[in-house]
């Protein structure tokens, strides 16, 4: 048997629901030579002859009532498939697997999580938090959530928010080494830095009337995880650069201060990155419904 074309297959099985060429070539808005030429082609392509035809009737042989029952059952769970992507392309539904980086993760992306599945019940969500860059691909994740410049690839990424990046330090250190005042004060202080940065030392301050200082902070402590470098810093082990978001309550509190406030570090961004041309359902109503949360929309 050579190759077969699966369109004929419709053909065959509207003109045997029609009854007569005339009435399937009205159905299928084809010409009746057209319909017959579709049977023609497709019993030459099976080697068997499909229909018994005389200048009143037609008549299925035993043949064709298989091939007709395998054809209909062929293509009704193919209308189905088509239907069932349809739906996940507008509804949120099945399992949502997605990575983000540890802290950001758990102060942002989990409270999120919570609220979003309860807007969508049709959703599950399982969160992989990982300070590395996760594979989506090999680890099979709809969604990766990530800060920081983006590699150049084939993913798709949407900006999700920016973040100040703020020099904080313990009152009971400062009270004991001294509160900067310009950045250049920074060399005669003890600094926390967070490994994974690509230059945890190098950071450039920028002041209101624009002007640049680049200062090389004086390491005393490393750590791999930002929130182990939180940690040293609320016990009073230096001056640290962390984002505003684990910050804020400590800031509010006064557990630690911001230093240099006139002055201001590089923003970072969040970005929800996905592969593949057409994100499903779950992965699109997510990316909106964290960013109107982060927005202030959502609750």
């Amino acid at each position: 048997m050579g190759e077969v074309n699966l369109n004929r297959w419709a053909v065959f099985v509207a003109l045997v629901r029609a009854g007569s060429f005339t009435a399937a070539a009205e159905q299928l808005g084809l010409t009746k030579a057209m319909v017959s030429q579709h049977l023609v082609r497709l019993e030459r392509e099976l080697g068997v002859t499909l229909l018994v035809r005389s200048t009143r009737r037609m008549t299925l042989t035993e043949a064709g009532m298989d091939f007709h029952a395998d054809c209909v059952r062929i293509l009704g769970e193919a209308e189905a498939a088509i239907a069932r992507m349809g739906e996940n392309r507008e509804i949120p539904r099945g399992t949502l697997r997605l990575t983000a980086p540890v802290n950001y993760g758990a102060m942002v992306v989990a409270p999120a999580l919570a609220s979003f599945l309860r807007a969508c019940p049709e959703v599950s969500t399982e969160l992989v938090l990982d300070d590395g860059i996760s594979d989506l691909i090999g680890g099979r994740f709809d969604l990766a959530i990530r800060g920081g410049p983006l590699r150049d690839s084939g993913l798709h990424a949407v900006r999700l928010a920016g973040f100040r990046q703020l020099l904080v330090a313990a009152p009971a250190y400062l009270d004991a080494r001294g509160r900067p005042r310009r950045p250049q004060d920074l060399a005669d202080h003890d600094a926390i830095l967070l490994s994974v940065l690509s230059s945890p030392a190098n950071w450039t301050f920028t002041a209101r009337n624009g002007s640049h200082t680049r200062v090389r902070l004086t390491r005393r402590a490393v750590a791999d995880s930002a929130a182990a470098v939180h940690a040293m810093a609320l016990a009073g082990a230096g001056v640290a650069v962390l984002p505003d978001f684990m910050v804020q309550a400590e800031l509010a509190t006064g557990r630690l201060e911001h230093l240099l406030r006139t002055q201001r570090l590089p923003e970072g961004s969040f970005h929800a990155v996905y592969a593949g041309l057409h994100a499903p359902a779950k992965v699109r109503a997510f990316i909106d419904h964290l960013r109107a949360r982060l927005a202030g929309g959502a609750e």
